[in-house]
């Protein structure tokens, strides 16, 4: 290209921004109008499940969350930036076949849920998320089990408390909330992309559990035992459950053993993340944080 002729000797004039938007427009297709039909496919994805699920896709927001779910493996199809707004390169986050599409300030808005991100969206993949496809670095993985969590400010706290940790894999039983839900993305701040994320039936990862002599201790008021009485340090999931209702039975009646947080107030439940914040790094300090 022309612009690559003249890019280091102007890179420090007032033209070089100028002139870098032009060089972009050139090299990428350019959509201007909110009623364009990739923009409203973009938009379908973001707010519908549904159609996350029928196309295997879904919209990532953000220079960091891009970033976290490209390091974490995820395929972009689509990269889409508004280059008024982002600086950066968007051929960093590309691999060979991934469309680059140049969007105006309008069309933007009318994508991003946040007024703060950095300009630029991605229509990812996907991932499988069996059970069957986790795999552990070492002999005594430490795992948190969330069932049926449903808020996705929940479960976003869920997630950025797992990675903090350095969890071996954050497993959803009975899930209610699409996990690539734009809510989810946002309030994980991408660690849904740091994590190795399973979702299952209780009774598939109760089952995963017990097949990989994993002991797991549940959360619940009946027949528990204070939890910095148990020993975490072997192959250990720790389970939690909705404030509203708990766990299920199953939980209940096939634990290792049930486990409480003991509380000193009035009431007998806490948030589900803060519950879980916890359990874990009560684990990790019996295992001194290796």
């Amino acid at each position: 290209m022309i612009f690559n002729k003249y890019k280091s000797s102007l890179s420090n004039t007032a033209l070089y921004p100028t002139l870098s938007i032009l060089y972009l427009c050139c090299m990428h297709k350019t959509i201007s109008s909110t009623q364009n039909t990739l923009v409203k496919q973009v938009a379908k994805l973001s707010s519908t499940s549904r159609e996350r699920k029928r196309t295997g896709l879904f919209v990532i927001e953000g220079e960091r969350e891009i970033s976290l779910a490209k390091k974490g493996g995820y395929i972009f199809e689509t990269l889409l930036f508004c280059a008024e707004i982002f600086k950066g390169d968007p051929k960093s986050f590309a691999a060979e076949d991934t469309e680059i599409v140049q969007i105006s300030e309008e069309v933007y808005q009318k994508l991003a849920y946040r007024t703060t991100t950095e300009g630029i969206l991605a229509v990812a993949e996907a991932k499988e998320l069996s059970v069957n496809n986790l795999k552990f670095q070492r002999d005594n993985p430490l795992l948190l089990v969330a069932e049926a969590p449903e808020k996705p400010g929940n479960i976003g706290a869920l997630l950025r408390t797992a990675d903090a940790a350095n969890l071996d894999g954050v497993l959803i039983a009975n899930p209610r909330t699409d996990v690539y839900n734009p809510n989810i993305i946002r309030s994980s701040v991408g660690c849904v992309f740091t994590n190795q994320l399973a979702t299952g039936t209780t009774a598939e990862i109760i089952s995963f559990l017990k097949e990989k002599n994993i002991a797991f201790y549940s959360a619940t008021l009946q027949d528990s035992k204070p939890y910095h009485e148990c020993n975490f340090t072997m192959a250990t999931a720790l389970v939690v459950g909705t404030e509203a209702t708990g766990l299920s039975q199953e939980w209940r009646t096939e634990s290792t053993q049930n486990i409480i947080i003991p509380m000193q107030g009035e009431i007998d439940s806490m948030n589900v993340s803060v519950a879980a914040g916890i359990l874990i790094f009560e684990a990790k300090r019996q295992r001194n944080f290796l």
